[in-house]
């Protein structure tokens, strides 16, 4: 069964470092882990923002807390790879680590790799950690503001712009709905409050949501949303 921990930055606190030991069942120095970093790679400097959680430059966040082993996932890889043995890599894990980044591009990938289809079919227990996209990617549906579209960065279900009301003026994005993975019937919108995320603060976040077809959690670094067989459980030390 795969038990899901949705964040906006990873194991931010000890209330979320708590319930991640929880849902594993064991301390994390004895889990195996996989970590995904394909979110980022549209970005510019894509490869180093891949990197650095690997190299223990964001520390406590996700890869840096301690597992028994790591090993990197790479779902653009999968498809060159004959499907049992990316397979077997789940044999031995107990987490899914997927960092954040572009959820179109993360998504597509979850599509075009098979990974979707395995996680929704797979007959043994697993914890997936979703970091920002990585907690957006998996939802049925998904909403994120765009400033510079990538092309080719998914599969969009609607596109429009919008105007986002900041402290420094308004911003206009291109906000666009995407297909998930659809482990969820919600969706989340990260970074709540965060003022690096202007557009996913306060009345920002309400027109956001309102153009998502779902159900949406606004999660601020601070929060993590639980889902164990469908059931929801918020863990936060913020809002």
């Amino acid at each position: 069964m795969i038990k899901l921990l949705l964040t906006s930055s990873g194991i931010s606190n000890k209330s979320i470092g708590d319930i991640l030991e929880q849902l594993l069942g064991k301390p994390i120095s004895e889990s195996n882990a996989l970590f995904v970093p394909t979110g980022v790679y549209p970005f510019a400097g894509g490869p180093n923002y891949a990197w650095w959680p690997i190299a223990g430059k964001m520390k406590g966040a996700l890869v840096d807390l301690g597992w028994k082993t790591m090993g990197l996932f790479e779902l653009t890889a999968l498809p060159s790879i004959q499907k049992d043995t990316w397979v077997s890599s789940f044999d031995d894990a107990d987490a899914l680590l997927v960092w954040g980044g572009d959820p179109l591009y993360l998504a597509y990938w979850f599509q075009q790799s098979g990974l979707t289809e395995v996680l929704t079919s797979l007959n043994k227990d697993l914890v997936y950690v979703g970091v920002s996209a990585g907690s957006m990617a998996v939802n049925a549906v998904f909403g994120e503001a765009f400033s510079n579209p990538r092309a080719g960065s998914g599969m969009p279900l609607t596109t429009e712009n919008m105007v986002f009301d900041t402290a420094e003026g308004e911003i206009g994005r291109t906000f666009i709905t995407g297909k998930g993975a659809g482990l969820t019937d919600f969706a989340v919108i990260p970074h709540f409050n965060n003022p690096g995320f202007p557009h996913a603060c306060g009345l920002n976040a309400e027109k956001w949501a309102a153009k998502i077809p779902a159900a949406v959690y606004a999660i601020d670094e601070q929060t993590a949303i639980k889902v164990v067989a469908g059931q929801v459980e918020i863990i936060s030390e913020g809002q």
